[in-house]
């Protein structure tokens, strides 16, 4: 016989767990089922601006990932030829620092508040399949590890994807193909470096260096993040000799090479060479996608953990109260729901986009940094784009990118036709950020209005 539930949850990590903490406190029964065991990693930058770190705080897990002792990141530093700057964070719900948490403690943290919320979590379990009635989802096939070939049923009024890029309920909804997709413009490939610099592990640092990306970000267990992002076409390269290739390219970076003098990388490297940016449909009747199985942006900007938490939390909100009512008042709430994320990230996946791109448009990016960090407050004010407190646009405004297109070309960046081929496609790209609002919002959100 079938078990029943308010809500199945797909996937127990930041949108999963999320929104079980947020449906099981206004005492919704919620099971969550997630193939993995926790602790568990996963690959993630996992870096967290403010914003992020509030939303930790609003779904009542802050605490408890405080306990796991990452420092505090109060000040960002921005780096490059010639350039340095740093500043602090402007305050989101009163928090002023960023966090870098490894995703195994993280994930663990908030899978323990999502049960002290009174969501019921069952690690080891994946569902195969949904359950359909009435062309409509109606509950959840699951299979688990502990008993192979044996199957079991959820019934429930909602069932919500939480489970990735590759998301299984995406796919068996239908909803797998993406509405909006960009190809990621620069490769990702990290590690953990035995940190000694005492004076560095109050700062998230990165520098921009040619067409080369680098980031050193201090985490828990005393160790430091240290991230590359090269441009995509050089994913080749690191095939090669993985780890030759990560310290070659640490070299190319003079102030990363710098930061690390004395550091020690321990564990293995880890990469992702292909993560294309996308919007899926993300609601239907009776299921939802959260998190990364409904949206993804380019990891370049660090803004997933947080989206996935907040609107893993503002679906739950949306819902609860709607639950235990009809049906057709349901899939409005979920509609509603994804307007309003969409809404509140295509500004940022567009920009995203943008920074993500590891071509000739680098040197141009750089150009562009010293432009908005070199005035009084310039660093905050590009940080509160990052803590999504900011329009990302300003920062792309026409008469600032030729500015910093003429002291690419005059400082002698990079190739100058590639210099020009890019700002050329960026201008089209630019032009046509607005039709592709439309195409995604439709007419319910003038994509001439920012909403965070």
């Amino acid at each position: 016989m079938a078990e029943h539930a308010d809500v199945v949850i797909a996937g127990a990590r930041c949108a999963g767990s999320g929104a079980a903490a947020t449906l099981a406190r206004a005492g919704h029964r919620v099971i969550v089922v997630d193939p993995a065991r926790f602790p568990s990693t996963t690959v993630s930058t996992h870096l967290l601006f403010p914003a992020g770190v509030a939303e930790l705080a609003r779904i009542g897990a802050l605490d408890r990932v405080d306990k796991i002792g990452a420092p505090r990141l109060p000040r960002a530093f921005i780096g490059g030829p010639g350039h340095a700057s740093s500043g602090t964070y402007s305050p989101v719900d009163g928090i002023d620092y960023g966090l870098c948490v490894r995703r195994a403690p993280l994930d663990a943290a908030l899978v323990e508040t999502a049960r002290e919320a009174g969501a019921e979590v069952r690690e080891g379990h994946r569902v195969t399949g949904l359950i359909w009635e009435d062309d409509r989802v109606a509950g959840v096939r699951v299979a688990s590890r502990e008993t192979p070939g044996q199957e079991y049923d959820i019934r429930a009024r909602l069932v919500i994807g939480a489970d990735g890029r590759r998301s299984t309920v995406a796919r068996l909804a239908g909803a797998d193909r993406p509405r909006l997709t960009h190809a990621n413009g620069r490769a990702c490939y990290y590690a953990y470096y035995d940190d000694p610099h005492h004076e560095w592990r109050d700062t998230a640092a990165m520098w921009l260096t040619g067409r080369e990306l680098g980031n050193a970000f201090p985490c828990d267990d005393d160790l430091t993040l240290v991230l590359l992002m090269p441009p995509a076409a050089r994913a080749a390269d690191f095939r090669g000799n993985l780890e030759a290739e990560f310290d070659r390219t640490v070299r190319l970076v003079p102030g990363l090479a710098e930061r690390l003098t004395g550091c020690t990388r321990t564990g293995k490297i880890v990469s992702s060479a292909e993560h294309p940016s996308f919007f899926r449909r993300s609601s239907g009747p009776g299921w939802a996608l959260a998190g990364d199985a409904g949206h993804f942006k380019d990891p370049v900007t660090a803004q997933g953990i947080r989206d996935a938490v907040r609107f893993g939390r503002l679906l739950g909100e949306r819902v609860r109260d709607v639950l235990t009512g009809p049906p057709e008042a349901l899939d409005r709430a979920t509609r509603s729901w994804e307007r309003t994320r969409d809404a509140q990230c295509v500004h940022t996946y567009q920009w995203t986009n943008l920074l993500g791109r590891g071509d000739g448009l680098a040197p141009v990016q750089f150009e562009l940094l010293r432009l908005l960090t070199a005035p009084a407050g310039g660093v905050r004010r590009v940080l509160e784009v990052y803590s999504r407190i900011r329009d990302p646009r300003e920062t792309l405004a026409l008469g600032r990118l030729v500015k910093a297109t003429a002291l690419a070309l005059r400082h002698g960046r990079g190739e100058r036709g590639a210099i020009v081929g890019s700002v050329r496609e960026t201008l089209i790209e630019l032009a046509g950020h607005r039709s592709e609002a439309r195409r995604l919002l439709g007419d319910q959100a003038p994509p001439g209005t920012w909403r965070g």
